[in-house]
């Protein structure tokens, strides 16, 4: 397992479970500020900026599609930020708040999406650890 893999399973990992748990102990003010960014098209613009940038750097540092499920999902979480970036970089703001709250249904699934983010988190910290280890 690549020392790189490893890193970026613990760090991607710890930084979802502590944005998740930070999201289900303030959940209505997640939602108020994610309601806020949609309508804020110049706020929008710079976070779909580092949000691109930082699945940029996911993407050209670690596109890795084999060797076990670790690597596997470290990718694909580079591929999501960076396709998440791109959309919100493109779309407009009227747009991606109809894709991202109304599509979605962001409020009505907010535990379920949180969840999902926190589980990821979870797994990834607990393989990068573990790999690190070399268990």
């Amino acid at each position: 397992m690549s020392p790189r893999t490893t890193f970026l399973g613990r760090l991607i990992g710890l930084y979802l479970i502590f944005i998740s748990l930070a999201m289900l102990t303030h959940k209505q003010a997640t939602i108020e500020s994610v309601n806020a960014l949609m309508h804020n098209p110049p706020l929008l613009f710079v976070v779909s900026l580092m949000a691109m940038a930082a699945g940029l750097a996911m993407v050209l540092s670690h596109n890795v599609w084999s060797g076990g499920m670790l690597p596997v999902v470290v990718t694909v979480t580079g591929w999501l930020m960076l396709t998440k970036g791109v959309l919100l970089l493109f779309l407009s703001p009227e747009a991606a708040s109809g894709f991202f709250l109304a599509k979605l249904h962001y409020e009505q699934f907010f535990s379920l999406y949180t969840g999902i983010v926190l589980f990821l988190g979870i797994y990834l910290t607990y393989e990068g650890s573990r790999r690190q280890r070399g268990n």
